[in-house]
């Protein structure tokens, strides 16, 4: 790897000016997940661990940002290609500094509920599409032979990032957490507009000179149509629609354990601070290690299946461990269990690039994201109810974790359709309709 980068030092340059910032971002964000939940719960519920308030509105701004992902994520991917990489990547990045330093002015009830306002927007925006620009930024100025390793240092460094940021969030004092991540946010996009070269040129932009408007329309009417194809993609493949249930069901249970997690924790146990960024760190250090050793290692031997079907397993385990958890320990216990669940995602992308065509390898990847986004946006509607009702005092029976048990039986089902796989690999597509084709989103 170090022959690889010494031999390539205008590449290595190009990309150290983008993951730099990249990784800051990364930082400044994780580094708050933990103390925002000790802010929201004592401003909506003073006096209380347990929130409803906080737990509905986390689980309403996942829904509302869901729905507007699916629209907006490949209009700035397209708007990316059109314009260029790096105004993108400046709006993109820019968007989560507003939001944190209305708690670090003040953590009254209205700032809070602005906070959310501004940090919705701010995730319809940026989750996500920071990373698709990016991974479109290294194929930019990487060649083809060495773009997988560049995006595996990539997603490397995102894990890693999370770890420091866990890791800050750990031993700083709560009350310059928010001062510290903006310091880091804001230098983000200052380093990025100083250092960060484009990569799209003039002639490559397309018709600049179409209204914006018109621009926007178009990339939505062309985004259905290519849906259209992919859905005939999907349906012509048996393995492709069988890893269509498997997501859709991994990605219910998950997103929404996701979202009421910490939350949870803070109400069954009175975690703080300190223990969520314990356990993201437990599950951060543990992701870096399974993706980067164990599954390189591990796959030729035993196949994609039996890898996906074991993380499917985990994380059965993983949630009803939550959902049963009798005593302060066992969520940690149950976070060890993390470290084989982050291998549910790589496995099943590489069991649809193995069920699909060459030439129909991202319409069947988008296809399968879309089914994720819808799951992830229908989860918090059961979630989030669920939770409050089993940790308040009109709960039916004492069961604090009843949501993660619910959210276990969706994995168990998504388990059950894995082990009904059957792995073929394709390399004829489907006959292709002239008005469906069209360039790569992000090429």
């Amino acid at each position: 790897m170090v022959g690889w980068w010494g031999n390539n030092s205008p590449e290595l340059r190009l990309l150290f000016h983008l993951l730099c910032p990249l990784c800051v971002h990364w930082i400044a964000e994780e580094m708050t997940r933990s103390v925002l939940v000790d802010i929201t719960t004592n401003v909506l519920c003073p006096g209380r661990s347990t929130c409803p308030q906080a737990i509905y509105i986390n689980g309403l701004q996942q829904t509302v940002v869901g729905i507007f992902k699916m629209v907006v994520l490949p209009v700035l991917g397209q708007l990316s290609d059109d314009y260029g990489r790096k105004p993108l990547l400046l709006v993109t990045v820019s968007t989560t500094i507003v939001p944190f330093t209305l708690l670090a002015i003040n953590e009254s009830k209205s700032f809070v509920y602005a906070y959310y306002v501004l940090r919705t927007i701010s995730f319809i925006i940026s989750q996500g599409s920071i990373f698709c620009i990016s991974i479109a930024y290294v194929a930019d100025v990487v060649d083809d032979t060495k773009r997988t390793a560049a995006i595996g240092c990539l997603m490397g460094l995102f894990s890693a990032s999370h770890v420091l940021g866990n890791v800050l969030a750990r031993f700083l004092p709560e009350a310059c957490i928010f001062e510290v991540s903006i310091a880091l946010l804001i230098f983000c996009p200052l380093y990025m507009s100083l250092f960060l070269t484009e990569t799209v040129t003039s002639a490559a932009r397309g018709d600049r000179d179409m209204p914006f408007f018109k621009k926007v329309y178009n990339i939505v009417q062309e985004r259905y149509s290519s849906m259209r194809y992919a859905t005939k993609v999907v349906r012509s493949s048996l393995t492709l629609k069988c890893i269509c249930l498997v997501s859709f069901f991994y990605e219910l249970g998950m997103s929404g354990i996701d979202s009421i997690l910490l939350y949870y924790l803070k109400s069954a146990f009175g975690f703080n601070k300190n223990q969520f960024s314990e356990i993201l760190m437990t599950v951060g250090i543990g992701s870096i290690f399974s993706q980067v050793l164990v599954l390189p290692l591990l796959n030729p031997f035993v196949g994609e299946k039996v890898i996906l079907c074991a993380a499917l397993l985990s994380s059965v385990v993983y949630a009803l461990l939550y959902g049963l958890a009798w005593a302060p320990w066992v969520p940690y216990l149950s976070a060890s269990f993390g470290v084989v669940n982050v291998l549910v995602k790589p496995s099943t992308y590489a069991i649809i690039s193995r069920a699909s065509s060459p030439t129909d390898q991202g319409k069947a990847q988008g296809f399968v994201a879309g089914v994720q986004s819808i799951a992830s946006l229908l989860s918090p509607i059961a979630m989030t109810p669920l939770t409050t009702l089993f940790l308040s005092e009109d709960a039916p029976f004492n069961c604090k974790g009843f949501s993660f048990v619910c959210a276990s039986l969706c994995m168990a089902t998504s388990l059950c359709c894995a082990s009904f796989l059957k792995l073929k690999r394709s390399n004829k597509a489907i006959e292709v309709d002239p008005e469906n084709t069209e360039a790569p989103l992000l090429s």
